[in-house]
């Protein structure tokens, strides 16, 4: 008989995520010494431009550890569980810091109603994904392109501000980051009532 075959405990592609959590507080370090500069009327542009190479590095290498997974068929259930929440950490982050209305220097600045919908849809998700398993026993999450193409946008919203981007554009970004992240909320919504009321109807004597 063969011996089975032993992975190892910590993947290349795991190491990777668990650099891009790293990079996290590194970003919310820069980031808060920037705003606390700007603040004080000191337009830091060095911590600036750091903050937006490290917030750079950390979501593209997002799509480096998913390759590295596949590739070398060393997908694991720890890398599922911190891959989402070094994308969610570095999002939410971003979004918050830079949602300063309070702040003209830091101009553009992302509004407070976006943040306001993109947290909310993390919650329901959250919220919904607990009931549907408890109610179901199982939660069965499909990815939607809507979700993916969101979460994209929402960081090129991020780095356009980083940049100091134009106005203009700027908006284009946030209302195409919003449509889909409302799509994508009304579809894992839709998902969710589906698979409950799957586990009604079978529960329904025949």
């Amino acid at each position: 008989m063969d011996e089975p075959q032993h992975r190892p405990k910590l993947t290349l592609a795991t190491k990777v995520t668990i650099v891009r959590i790293m990079g996290v507080p590194v970003f919310i370090a820069l980031l808060v010494y920037y705003l606390i500069g700007l603040h004080n009327g000191e337009d830091i542009w060095l911590e600036r431009m750091l903050a937006l190479v490290v917030f750079s590095a950390v979501a593209v290498t997002d799509a480096l550890d998913g390759y590295l997974a596949r590739s070398r068929n060393e997908v694991t259930d720890l890398g599922r569980m911190l891959d989402p929440i070094a994308d969610k950490a570095l999002l939410l982050s971003g979004l918050i810091l830079l949602t300063r209305p309070s702040l003209p220097a830091l101009a553009p600045h992302i509004p407070v109603w976006f943040t306001t919908l993109v947290i909310s849809r993390d919650v329901v998700l959250i919220l919904g994904s607990f009931l549907v398993h408890e109610l179901a026993g199982n939660v069965t999450v499909r990815p939607r392109i809507s979700g993916k193409l969101a979460t994209f946008v929402q960081m090129a919203t991020i780095i356009w501000v980083l940049i100091g981007g134009a106005e203009r554009q700027f908006n284009w970004f946030v209302g195409v980051a919003a449509l889909l992240t409302a799509i994508s909320w009304v579809q894992y919504v839709v998902d969710g009532a589906r698979q409950l009321a799957h586990v009604q109807h079978g529960a329904q004597p025949k």
